[in-house]
């Protein structure tokens, strides 16, 4: 298995505040590897962390041989959702989808109704996104994190505002992705979503990581 990501003794404070202590992490492809812990554990900073939007204090974190903040300043070929996914309330979602495709013109109409409809949604559904219920708006953000074929998904609370149903066909999706090689990190406060779909897990509180099983 190739080893996506790599973080290594990494320590983030802000001001006398530690937000992250001595954090080691690796994320191989094939494999989805899960963090669980409550509201304000610091999950959400470690994601920042590893897409390059906030710097560490101390240590690394590699994207193959590359640093993250030194030799590219941003994660690359990564899909993701951190917090909650934002949107042009105005616009349709697939309007928004096909927005965000035209920056890297990487993908296609075509591949954005695929991906729609992956999640469940409809691509024809001309309803704006500020009529959408907090699943659609979830299952919105997966399509975009999964659109461009990344090689690595990172999902922030994947699950948020999903019924029963939905947990159970993102579950599926999840399990599709990972085999066919892509790397996902998914950070959850459900122990339930990280046991079932994780083959590593890590439990955070108050800034430190702990490998639970591997």
């Amino acid at each position: 298995m190739e080893k996506m990501i790599s973080v290594e003794c990494v320590s983030k404070r802000v001001g006398e505040a530690r937000l992250l202590s001595g954090i080691n992490l690796e994320l191989y492809g094939g494999q989805v590897c899960g963090i669980v812990g409550r509201n304000g554990s610091g999950k959400s900073v470690l994601l920042k962390c590893i897409c390059g939007f906030m710097s560490v204090t101390e240590g690394e974190i590699r994207q193959g041989t590359k640093r993250i903040g030194t030799d590219i300043p941003f994660i690359e070929d990564t899909g993701f959702i951190i917090e909650a996914p934002a949107f042009l309330p105005g616009k349709s979602g697939f309007r928004n989808l096909e927005y965000l495709a035209r920056i890297r013109r990487k993908i296609g109409p075509d591949r954005i109704r695929e991906c729609m409809a992956l999640v469940g949604l409809s691509p024809d559904d001309r309803k704006p996104v500020r009529k959408y219920s907090l699943g659609m708006r979830q299952r919105l953000g997966i399509a975009q994190a999964i659109m461009e074929y990344p090689s690595v998904i990172i999902l922030d609370e994947p699950m948020n505002g999903l019924d029963n149903e939905g947990v159970r066909e993102m579950r599926k999706l999840f399990l599709q992705l990972k085999s066919e090689g892509k790397a996902l990190l998914i950070v959850s406060h459900n122990r339930e979503d990280i046991e079932v779909l994780c083959d590593t897990v890590y439990t955070m509180d108050r800034g430190y990581l702990q490998k639970v099983t591997a």
